[in-house]
């Protein structure tokens, strides 16, 4: 049976002989644009910032990079100082269109995988993602009721920022606490929409395509009190190829990246001072 099998695959010439490899990347070594009546300069580079470096580099100028050698840069994140003007609709000089908040629950034991709730701002027109709060919940050991404990955070959370709709991840879990949340939600008077979401894809996959381009193209900003917080330490263990230890963190922030955002429109006008001109004949 096996020299039978031999013979069938048996070439008499090696596969592919005489083929020869072509490798043509969208940008040419003198900097120039391998096509440029389809793809300009500029366009490449917003392509470069859409997709990140790493897709980038791998998809258009064919150039493999081990996903070992990936890594999410906390270098690369612009902080800021100031808070959102609900009556403008902007966050010092950019103008949000867009907020979410995102739950990535678990016991929430000490030493262990953390809860962590994400809220972050979005300006769609210039893709800027501002991570602008972060909630890393801590249940004490021997609370009869941690995920209960968890939901009073979260809510108290939510009211803070004033947003009314939280998207919570179900896998396993998270499965519980819709339930929870709704029954809290509906004895406080209600007004919040609480989104369920099942994730299946890979969650380190989740991380790198929600981080890594916002990081490479420099739209991925943070208010200075997240540098309190473990999400930078996070950022610096973290590998896509896993076994890094806690990336919670960088999990929630992802899932709120990934949702779809609730919108935000200014509320109204600041107050101005007209004078009138009486300097008038009748």
């Amino acid at each position: 049976m096996s020299d039978i099998v031999n013979k069938k695959f048996h070439f008499s010439t090696p596969f592919l002989s005489g083929y020869k490899k072509f490798v043509l990347p969208i940008i040419n070594p003198d900097g120039s644009s391998a096509w440029p009546d389809v793809f300009s300069i500029d366009k490449i580079e917003n392509l470069r910032k859409t997709v990140g470096e790493h897709h980038f580099m791998a998809q258009m100028m064919l150039e493999f990079t081990p996903l070992e050698n990936v890594r999410l840069d906390p270098g690369k994140i612009q902080f800021y100082n100031c808070d959102f003007n609900a009556l403008t609709g902007r966050l010092g000089d950019w103008g949000i269109t867009g907020a979410a908040m995102y739950w990535d629950p678990s016991l929430g034991h000490k030493n262990t995988d953390a809860s962590v709730c994400a809220f972050i701002f979005r300006d769609d027109k210039s893709h800027n993602i501002f991570l602008h709060d972060i909630l890393y919940m801590v249940v004490p050991r021997n609370h009869p009721q941690p995920l209960t404990y968890q939901c009073n955070l979260v809510l108290d959370f939510l009211n803070k920022y004033q947003i009314r709709r939280l998207s919570v991840e179900v896998n396993g879990l998270g499965n519980a606490l819709p339930e929870i949340l709704n029954d809290k939600i509906s004895k406080t008077g209600g007004g919040i929409v609480v989104q369920r979401v099942n994730n299946h894809e890979k969650k380190e996959t989740r991380i790198m395509n929600a981080l890594e381009p916002l990081l490479g193209a420099g739209r991925l900003f943070a208010h200075t009190k997240i540098q309190k917080t473990p999400f930078l330490s996070e950022m610096l263990g973290w590998s896509p190829i896993g076994g890094t230890g806690h990336d919670d963190g960088l999990d929630a922030v992802s899932g709120a990246i990934n949702i779809l955002p609730i919108p935000i429109r200014p509320q109204g006008r600041i107050n101005q001072q007209y004078t009138a001109n009486t300097n008038f004949k009748i």
